[in-house]
C-alpha cells in the first residue's frame, strides 16, 4: 500500500499548503478508491483526500459499512492524521472497528480504529 500511497501523492494539488495527501479507502470486497487533496485560493472550497474517496466509493455504489479501511500519507516526515472533517466523514460510513493507517512519507505508520479515533463523534444520537 505504501507505493501506491507515494506514486497517488504525486496527484495531488497542494499549491497554498504544499501538504500533500493521498488516501486509498479499502472495501470489504477488496475494491480499492483512492483520493488526493484538492486545494483552492478559496481555503474553505479545498477537500482533503479522505473524503475524495470515501466519495468515491459512494458513487460507485457502495453503503456505510462496506467500507474496511483507509491508509493516508502525507508528504512530510511527521505522520499526518485526519482533520476533523474527515474524521466525522469517515465514523459516517466504517464500522467501529474499521482500521485508520495514517503514515508519513516514508510509509512509517500508526494503526487506529474508527472507535479510538472518533471518540465523540456527532451521530444520530445527537438528534432529538
Amino acid at each position: 500500500m505504501k507505493d501506491k500511497l507515494k506514486k497517488l501523492l504525486e496527484n495531488a494539488y497542494a499549491p497554498y499548503s504544499n501538504y500533500q495527501v493521498a488516501s486509498i479507502v479499502v472495501m470489504k470486497d477488496g475494491k480499492e478508491f483512492h483520493g488526493v487533496n484538492v486545494e483552492n485560493a478559496s481555503f474553505g472550497a479545498t477537500i482533503c483526500a479522505e473524503r475524495v474517496a470515501i466519495t468515491s466509493a459512494i458513487a460507485h455504489g457502495y453503503q456505510k459499512d462496506d467500507f474496511k479501511s483507509i491508509y493516508v500519507m502525507v508528504n512530510h516526515e511527521k505522520i499526518g492524521t485526519c482533520c476533523f472533517l474527515c474524521r466525522q466523514v469517515i465514523f459516517e460510513f466504517f464500522p467501529k472497528d474499521a482500521t485508520i493507517i495514517c503514515m508519513n512519507k516514508e510509509g512509517i505508520d500508526k494503526t487506529f480504529t474508527v472507535e479510538d479515533f472518533c471518540p465523540y463523534p456527532f451521530d444520530e444520537e445527537n438528534f432529538v
